[in-house]
């Protein structure tokens, strides 16, 4: 195990940026941290926690924190947008908390990134420069050198680019262009628990599947707020992940949806929409004294519902390769890529998967529905295990 504390880059000041400067000063080092951005926060409404980030809060001391500002659903549900029917039940707050020893969650991304960040403020070797965009950066071999756009330098010890979709990092040091447009456009809102029709008031995580769109909704700060997420397929594009959306192309590819998910619809005069991106996945995400984590490693559609929970595993897993470099931080970086790339890319390609399963239509529609019903819900656990469990992903921190 290395004694020696080095000081690291953080690009990106994000739930993943956030999470590897915890990681990392909890064993000494030191880090400046760089979010672009006039503030550190986050944008966006709820995210789902699953089993998994509860190991992780476990091991950060914060899971008692964060589970104050959390929900927990007692089932996760799908139902069809077009006939009514429930198709399938996952009992949330009894079956799955037995099978992986943790809960499942639902949390509001802001909420989450604050307690994060609130913990960092105990360390006083973590630096937070805000309003600060990285243009370049040069790795000299013993240390990295990052250029900002006011002009200031500063060097350290290696670089991690937790920057996002947009990488300017990945850009670097992959350079394999631009994200992969799914050609899903994505609409969020939060509403107060009141003004939610009684019908959907279900201490559930209910995804409604239609043919080319999905909506999910669920609550938020213990049911004082209810998250909506509506997906559909459209050729619109727009970089970026706070625009205004347009409730009238989002009512009209909602079209033939049963009263209760017009209703929900119906009660937002406005959204935020952003263009949903992935990019195909990669084995090699470092090269000498700089490495990438989160989006910017490896972006997934959301339909797995893993993109921060992701982020954070890549961030303690990072910290533990460093701590057990023996000083040297580029071989560090290689054994943190080889112990994440196979269970990143499965995330990916899965959560591309379920976004068509969701949109399905037609014949696959009832193929969707028969197979979803034909499963336990003991086999719904079993068959998530790779993700859930959290004997998977201690095996990478070995």
């Amino acid at each position: 195990m290395s004694n020696n504390e080095y000081t690291f880059l953080i690009v990106g000041g994000g739930i993943g940026g956030v999470a590897a400067a915890l990681s990392l000063a909890k064993q000494g080092h030191r880090i400046h941290l760089f979010e672009q951005a006039s503030e550190f926060k986050e944008i966006g409404a709820g995210i789902q926690l699953g089993p998994n980030a509860f190991y992780l809060f476990d091991q950060l001391g914060l899971t008692e924190r964060i589970s104050a500002l959390a929900a927990f659903p007692e089932d996760l549900v799908v139902m069809d947008s077009i006939s009514g029917d429930e198709v399938t039940v996952i009992p949330a707050a009894t079956l799955i908390r037995k099978r992986f020893g943790h809960p499942y969650g639902l949390i509001h991304r802001a909420d989450l990134h604050a307690v994060l960040l609130d913990e960092c403020q105990h360390y006083p070797q973590i630096s937070m420069h805000s309003g600060c965009k990285m243009t370049d950066f040069e790795d000299q071999g013993g240390r990295v050198v990052v250029h900002t756009e006011a002009g200031e330098t500063y060097t350290g010890d290696a670089l991690i680019g937790a920057d996002g979709l947009w990488s300017t990092v990945r850009a670097k040091i992959v350079g394999d262009g631009k994200p992969r447009v799914s050609g899903h456009i994505a609409y969020r809102a939060v509403l107060p628990i009141e003004e939610v029709p009684k019908a959907n008031q279900r201490n559930a995580m209910t995804l409604w599947a239609g043919p080319k769109n999905h909506l999910v909704h669920y609550p938020l700060r213990g049911g004082k707020l209810f998250n909506l997420v509506a997906v559909f397929h459209s050729d619109r594009y727009e970089e970026g992940w706070d625009s205004y959306g347009d409730t009238e192309e989002l009512m009209l590819r909602f079209q033939g949806v049963v009263p209760e998910v017009k209703q929900m619809l119906d009660k937002i005069e406005s959204w935020r929409m952003w263009v949903l991106c992935d990019r195909e996945p990669i084995k090699d995400w470092s090269k000498g004294r700089v490495t990438l984590l989160g989006d910017a490693a490896h972006p997934m559609l959301q339909y797995l519902a893993q993109g921060a929970c992701m982020a954070m595993e890549d961030a303690f897993c990072l910290a533990s390769k460093v701590q057990h470099s023996d000083g040297d931080l580029a071989a560090a970086f290689l054994v943190y890529q080889e112990a994440r790339y196979l269970r990143t890319a499965r995330a990916q390609l899965t959560a591309r998967l379920y976004g068509n399963v969701y949109h399905a239509a037609g014949a696959t529609r009832d193929l969707r529905n028969a197979f979803l019903r034909s499963r336990t819900a003991e086999q719904f656990c079993e068959g998530n295990a790779w993700l859930y469990d959290e004997k998977e992903f201690a095996q990478s921190l070995n």
